[in-house]
């Protein structure tokens, strides 16, 4: 035998019988601590489960690492919780400290929505599906009616994907919703589902600008030229960021998107905080009507609500120049809003909850007689059916989702739509990524989601005694207290007008 070989057999021969002495004593230390337990008599625990009993106390002291790491919600810890150490970790590296998706706040405390059903509900045979809506009857060229409940909210091609914005194309089109392009532009993807547009014009006027970055009416036209193309929605905030511009990394900005948009590709899209000319009211609706005009389709704003003063002096500006110079809708955005990303302090704490924004714009619009001619399209993290049937309650026409629609395409809420990594590929350009994104079988998922959510509104509506979603009204409504006891939405806020969701049924 080599000499090699014996002195590896007798290394192998002290490590046997260091590992034999070692196990001794853990038994040994073992029986000595179960000895001890059994004759203690404070702890109960350790009496009853001796040995084992004192793993309570490790996980117990371990248990205030994990939490943070594995169990606790964002919002959950206490001093300082998850998303406050977060943002200041990252701002001390000073790097990105935008987040994605929506803000982790509870942003509706107050209560819990229910509905007052009636003892003789609506039966099926006597239900009707919801009554087509018309926007600016009377005001344009080319009016634009729907009877759609559910619709899809913006969400620009360059902050999701390809198969993502076909997906949701194809799915629109077998519903009978509309598809809201989103900031970026219009994209052959958007058309090629056939869908019904609602083309959104951001602060930068991506896809109608100049080369200057300026409106141009003759890409307005070129843009309204498209027979799909229903509307135009002037982009004066998003809930998620009020006062803040869209924000594509320029990861996320390839030629085409660049091509799409009318800048410089690989380079940050950040748009201004707000529309340059637009000063006041009486700006906001010169706009509106001079792209009314140009375009010949209905033309309204889309704009987080924060201050009721200024939907008072847009309601005084529009009885002052006529109904002519009205929107043709309002969407009501809200702090409830999400997107691919902002700043936290934004997506936290500014901008107004739905369930107050929502009642105020309504209510307004009433007292100024002006409610029948703007129609009001509610956004905010409205995904499930008691969410739109209660906005229905309030008075809207129309609810726009994204994150819901992000869902029926796979969405997991990664928390990665500002990174151009999202494991689904809804929000990258990574290729690799898009493979698991199967356009065609998404957008039945987008179909279903629409179908299943418009039906259930339904069940809502007949349960409360209505023959079709769009007759509810605050009195079916009520709010949970507090102390137990709920109150009608009604008495929270009272209609001013006759006009709120009075559509007569024949």
């Amino acid at each position: 035998m080599f000499h090699g070989e014996s002195f590896g057999l007798e290394a192998l021969g002290w490590m046997a019988t260091a590992f034999i002495f070692l196990l001794g004593a853990l038994l040994i230390f073992i029986i000595g601590v179960y000895i001890s337990d059994v004759t203690q008599t404070r702890q109960a625990i350790r009496r009853n489960y001796p040995v084992i009993g004192h793993f309570r106390y490790f996980f117990e002291h371990m248990g205030t690492f994990f939490r943070q790491y594995f169990f606790a919600m964002d919002r959950e810890e206490m001093p300082f919780n998850r998303a406050q150490r977060s943002w200041v970790y990252r701002a001390a590296k000073d790097i990105d400290n935008t987040v994605a998706f929506g803000s982790t706040r509870d942003l509706r405390p107050g209560g819990t929505i229910i509905f007052v059903n009636c003892s003789f509900p609506t039966l099926g045979e006597d239900a009707v599906a919801p009554q087509p809506v018309s926007f600016g009857a009377g005001f344009c060229e080319k009016p634009y009616t729907t009877a759609s409940i559910l619709n899809i909210s913006g969400m620009s091609y360059g902050a999701i994907s390809k198969p993502a914005v076909l997906a949701l194309s194809y799915g629109a089109k077998k519903s009978g919703s509309w598809m809201n392009t989103g900031e970026g532009g219009l994209s052959p993807y958007h058309l090629e589902g056939g869908a019904d547009i609602v083309f959104q014009i951001g602060t930068a006027k991506y896809g109608v600008r100049d080369e200057n970055g300026i409106l141009s009416d003759d890409k307005l036209r070129e843009i309204a030229a498209h027979e799909q193309v229903k509307m135009f929605e002037v982009k004066m905030s998003q809930g998620a960021k009020p006062g803040k511009g869209g924000i594509l990394p320029g990861g996320k900005v390839n030629e085409e998107i660049a091509k799409i948009r009318g800048i410089p590709a690989g380079e940050d899209s950040i748009s201004p905080n707000r529309h340059p000319e637009i000063k006041g009211s009486s700006d906001l609706l010169g706009m509106i009507q001079h792209i009314r005009e140009v375009t010949g389709k209905p033309v309204g704003f889309k704009a987080v609500v924060g201050d009721k003063n200024l939907l008072i002096d847009l309601c005084k500006t529009i009885k002052m120049l006529g109904d002519d110079y009205a929107p043709d809708f309002i969407t009501v955005d809200s702090a409830d809003g999400g997107t691919g990303a902002a700043p936290a302090s934004l997506i936290d704490y500014v901008g107004l909850p739905i369930r107050e924004s929502l009642p105020m714009v309504i209510d307004t619009l009433d007292e100024y007689g002006l409610r029948d001619r703007v129609k009001v399209i509610a956004s905010g993290k409205m995904i499930v059916p008691a969410e739109v049937a209660w906005a229905l309650c309030v008075g809207a026409d129309f609810v726009v989702s994204a994150r819901g629609f992000m869902f029926a395409l796979g969405c997991i809420q990664a928390l990665q739509c500002n990174q151009n990594t999202c494991p689904t590929g809804i929000t990258t350009h990574s290729k690799k990524l898009q493979r698991g994104l199967n356009s065609e079988l998404k957008s039945f998922r987008v179909h279903n989601y629409i179908k299943n959510l418009e039906y259930e509104v339904g069940v809502i509506a007949h349960s409360c005694g209505v023959r079709s979603p769009r007759q509810l009204n605050r009195s079916h409504a009520r709010l949970v207290q507090e102390n137990g006891h709920s109150v009608s939405l009604k008495e929270l806020f009272p209609d001013k007008s006759p006009l709120t969701n009075s559509i007569s049924i024949e």
